[in-house]
């Protein structure tokens, strides 16, 4: 799997880490960060299927 490196604010970073963990909603920041890429683009393209821009 590719890596990527990004650059975030600190209080993003801090809010994403109440989230990750034994017993919360991630294992780890990147299962968190890839789960929200995947959300953002699934609403992305059904903006674009609304607006006739996206291929069936």
């Amino acid at each position: 799997m590719p890596k990527v490196s990004v650059e975030i604010p600190q209080e993003l970073l801090d809010d994403l880490n109440k989230h990750v963990g034994d017993n919360k909603k991630f294992v780890s920041q990147s299962d968190a960060i890839r789960t929200a890429i995947r959300k953002m683009l699934d609403m992305m393209d059904e903006i674009d299927r609304r607006h006739g821009r996206l291929e069936k």
